[in-house]
């Protein structure tokens, strides 16, 4: 572990509101707080993590129904690290982005993302990391690889991060893991459960390291390397 790297302590999260839905980038809300951009497919648990981050059980909708999030849907949270580890509290927004893939809407709509979701990475001034979730059971699909390609050409920090953990075996687990590594070997995944809280601190962890001032910087989370 860095020497300039505490623990990742528990977050508490002391406020958490609704900011603002948009569906065109003229209609984004005033820059405000850094923003963290979370994506994934439509079925990939996404509301649920938001909710489990923000520690509110119906800050995000869940749905049965894919596609719920037709826009970029905004959250301002106030945080701060866990008792004792003397962190003053921060003013974070998360960017809740419609989901791809399996999601009911028409083709027209589902087209209309494309540039709002694009438009939305390539411009923001306060966007300070963009998280893809993949689903843990399905693995990386080729939307999924094609986002973080296109991540890459962009100066943002990205930080992969894999769901739905609780769903498998300590063997799966590892064997995601070993998989990651051998694909990714200068790409660090988490592994988190919205519905257990498991590695949500860790995220936590990650998301304080993007905002500006943090140590170390946000450029180097893209590139650390996965632990054994």
């Amino acid at each position: 572990m860095p020497h300039d790297r505490a623990p990742d302590a528990p977050v508490q999260v002391h406020a958490a509101a609704f900011v603002a839905e948009t569906r065109t980038l003229a209609s984004l809300p005033p820059v405000g707080p850094p923003e963290i951009a979370i994506a994934g497919r439509s079925n990939v648990g996404k509301s649920t993590l938001l909710n489990r981050l923000a520690g509110r059980n119906k800050l995000a909708r869940t749905s049965k129904t894919p596609g719920r999030t037709r826009g970029i849907v905004f959250y301002d949270l106030r945080v701060g690290a866990g008792a004792g580890h003397g962190a003053e509290p921060r003013e974070v927004r998360l960017a809740d982005l419609p989901g791809f893939g399996y999601a009911q809407v028409s083709q027209a709509e589902r087209g209309s993302w494309q540039p709002l979701i694009e438009g939305y990475t390539e411009r923001r001034p306060t966007l300070a990391l963009f998280v893809v979730l993949v689903d843990a059971r399905r693995g990386l699909a080729a939307e999924e690889t094609q986002l973080l390609e296109w991540l890459a050409t962009l100066v943002v920090p990205v930080q992969l991060v894999f769901t739905k953990v609780d769903k498998l075996s300590a063997g799966e687990r590892g064997a995601l893991r070993a998989s990651v590594r051998a694909s990714s070997p200068g790409r660090r995944a988490l592994f988190v459960s919205g519905q257990t809280g498991d590695g949500v601190d860790e995220l936590w962890g990650v998301i304080l390291r993007s905002l500006p001032g943090a140590v170390p910087a946000a450029a180097e989370i893209a590139g650390r390397q996965e632990p054994a």
